[in-house]
């Protein structure tokens, strides 16, 4: 077991509060897994699925969307380096059946849920993935299965769609079968953050629950830690994912206070970020997007709404993520009218539309919203990014990428996300260059910042 480390801005302290976490030790000589059911095999599932092999005799990968299965039967999946080689041996060696019948969970010896839960247009939680996958677990559990949810969802999920259906069929929790909560922690296209050396936080409803779920979840890490309740491990990983916005949303308000002094907000947060304690920064950028950060904290906005609990920080900082490409579209028009050029009917390319660099997604992604506000403005917009060819904007409009972005004859180029290997040289040959990521070099450019 890894030892523990925290990262809390408290002068040091941290350390004298180590002892405080219950790490789990997997005992010598454990027994190997038996058979995986893991059920939504998404950017946390066909990972876990992946990594879970070498401690497994069988691995059942079930997801209700057939496209999925026929993409990744095909390798035609949005993996790292690491994860897409190992799809390649674990598909050649036929160690992974492919399943869209939630009836093989039965099969499994353990069960790790890992399907999406996002918001809906109006921001409450979108649990019908959430509460279906959990229907299928529970129809199809037997008596010694380790059922482990990892769904960023809100406080209480584990015990109301899990634990108390079980129990109600005959199965109780700690007995019969091992329940618990362990959210995930997998970051798409971080290679500084692999699944291995990202520990890991599990809830059970039972001590034997947790002690049940944290052996499985070892195979996936080397550090687990313990906590009391899955209500606890729940409320971590909304803790977690509502620091990150909260402190995205001050970043951006930052920027913008160190554009109207006439600073560089990168040079101010880096020299912010010497400080060994009592600061933990984040840089500026055109919004906030995945399937994280733009979604978890409303699970806990919407239960507090049902309490009566005000939570105006969190409901603030959602607000200012959610208004930032506007506030982006608003830079370009304030760019354009300095050199005389109206915004309506300026012709407006995109660098990069997905929500984040080397990754081929675009759920909540920051770029559409913006293209769609710079459209309503009048603006004729395209894009470019070769990751994703075509994108559907919130209205329906599908628009595809531009093959040959430098041929083009644009007003404004806006960097909204570089992606690593794609060439970006056309951009710096565009006559204005707005830079939302803070950090695009564009020497010989109208280069400005949001």
């Amino acid at each position: 077991m890894a030892a523990a480390s925290l990262s809390l801005a408290i002068n040091g302290r941290e350390r004298l509060l180590s002892d405080d976490l219950v790490a789990f030790a997997r005992p010598v000589g454990a027994a190997r897994l038996g058979t995986v059911a893991v059920v939504g095999l998404g950017y946390v599932g066909l990972p876990t699925a992946l990594a879970v092999q070498d401690a497994t005799d069988r691995v059942i990968g079930v997801d209700v969307d057939p496209a999925r299965l026929a993409a990744i039967a095909a390798r035609d999946v949005d993996l790292d380096d690491d994860s897409a080689r190992a799809l390649e041996l674990v598909l050649d060696a036929g160690r992974i059946d492919l399943t869209p019948d939630p009836a093989a969970i039965a099969e499994a010896d353990v069960v790790i849920v890992c399907v999406p839960t996002p918001v809906q247009d109006d921001r409450t939680p979108d649990l019908r993935a959430l509460r279906g996958a959990c229907e299928a677990v529970v129809e199809h559990a037997r008596p010694g299965q380790v059922v482990v949810l990892t769904s960023t969802t809100y406080v209480g999920t584990t015990r109301e769609l899990l634990a108390e259906p079980l129990h109600a069929r005959g199965l109780v929790p700690g007995t019969d079968v091992h329940v618990a909560f362990s959210p995930e922690r997998i970051d798409p296209g971080n290679h500084d953050h692999r699944q291995r050396e990202t520990p890991r936080v599990v809830g059970g409803i039972t001590a034997d629950c947790a002690s049940a779920a944290a052996a499985v979840i070892a195979a996936l890490t080397d550090s687990v830690f313990l906590v009391s309740s899955p209500e606890a491990a729940e409320l971590t990983k909304l803790y977690e994912n509502i620091f990150r916005a909260v402190s995205l949303a001050l970043a951006n308000e930052f920027a913008d206070a160190c554009g109207a002094l006439g600073l560089d907000p990168i040079e101010v947060t880096l020299a912010a970020g010497t400080k060994p304690y009592g600061f933990l920064g984040a840089f500026p950028g055109p919004g906030v997007g995945g399937h994280c950060i733009p979604c978890d904290p409303h699970y806990l906005l919407w239960q507090l709404r049902g309490t009566g609990t005000a939570a105006p920080v969190v409901g603030a900082a959602m607000s200012a993520i959610e208004d930032r490409p506007h506030r982006v579209a608003e830079r370009a028009g304030e760019m354009l009218a300095a050199d005389g050029v109206d915004l309506a009917g300026a012709r407006v390319v995109v660098a990069g539309v997905s929500y984040k660099a080397g990754v081929r997604d675009v759920r909540e992604s920051p770029a559409l919203p913006l293209i769609a506000a710079l459209a309503d403005r009048g603006a004729a917009v395209s894009y470019h990014d070769p990751l994703m060819p075509e994108i559907r904007l919130a209205d329906g409009r599908v628009l595809r990428s531009e093959p040959d972005p430098g041929a083009g004859s644009w007003d404004l180029a806006i960097v909204q996300v570089v992606h690593p290997g794609v060439d970006h040289d056309w951009v710096r040959r565009c006559p204005r260059v707005l830079d939302a990521t803070y950090r695009f070099g564009a020497p010989g450019t109208a280069r400005e910042v949001v």
